[in-house]
């Protein structure tokens, strides 16, 4: 790694307060939300803190976000398998499709899941005597999947078309079952895309919102609480949960990143 030379390297120090700045537009209005509530006198933090509705809130979050991601890991990472791995006519509509959730906006998004799992919808009403969706913690892992499964199939794809298809079949020509040869050889080295798609995933379940409240208001999730508080309070009882659910976030994903990251060093070595 070459440090940087004034007299050399003026591009990549315009680059670097280009990007500085857009690192200062995602940072600055987190630090000063957090900051305010640290400092502020008011005893809103405190009060988030003992409060048992918050910390149930979060744990739903966390909990139907990891049902989420892996719903999305079972029947993604074969899709993500089978697209790496075979040319067929209409592959790219089928690529388009699951990218569709990134696309569409993610109200419509809930809606066109509560016309399908709702007590009249396609999937709904042959089950509504088994499992509920409108306002049930199933519907909110529904919503969650829609809008998440896209950054694991992606990830896990490009894993996949990294690994040279040679060594499974020498893995093969070796006596190993295609199954073998798959979770012995190809899981291994695409081990690192998967685990980063499904940080994205879970990262991306946790912060849905718009689909959420469409198909299933409660029980609220995080997001939902932190509305429903602004809506209802205002700044002084919204600010401190959301303060709340960035630090809980934070712990999660930096402790995911430092884990994928010694991953990466480990396959280096």
């Amino acid at each position: 790694m070459q440090r940087l030379n004034p007299k050399h390297d003026r591009l990549l120090i315009l680059f670097l307060i280009l990007g500085l700045v857009i690192l200062a537009f995602i940072t600055t209005p987190l630090l000063e939300m957090t900051a305010g509530q640290i400092t502020s006198n008011q005893p809103g933090m405190r009060d988030v803190i003992n409060d048992s509705a918050v910390w149930k809130s979060i744990f739903l979050t966390m909990y139907t976000a990891f049902a989420a991601t892996v719903i999305a890991f079972v029947f993604g990472v074969p899709l993500a398998y089978f697209l790496a791995r075979r040319d067929f006519p209409g592959k790219g509509i089928v690529e388009s499709i699951v990218d569709i959730p990134i696309i569409v906006p993610h109200t419509v998004a809930g809606i066109a899941l509560l016309t399908v799992f709702g007590s009249h919808g396609l999937i709904g009403c042959p089950l509504s005597s088994f499992i509920r969706f409108r306002d049930a913690v199933p519907g909110i892992v529904a919503a969650m999947l829609f809008v998440s499964v896209p950054f694991l199939i992606n990830s896990a794809r490009e894993g996949f078309q990294s690994i040279d298809p040679r060594l499974e079949n020498v893995a093969r020509s070796l006596g190993a079952s295609e199954w073998g040869a798959f979770t012995r050889v190809t899981i291994p080295l695409a081990a690192r895309h998967i685990l980063i798609g499904s940080i994205l995933c879970w990262a991306r379940a946790m912060s849905e919102f718009g689909a959420v409240i469409v198909i299933a208001y409660y029980p609220m999730i995080a997001p939902t609480l932190i509305y429903e508080r602004y809506i209802s309070y205002g700044l002084s009882e919204s600010s401190p949960i959301a303060v709340l659910m960035i630090v809980v976030c934070l712990v999660i994903f930096v402790t995911l990143r430092l884990i994928s990251a010694g991953w990466r060093q480990y396959d280096r070595e």
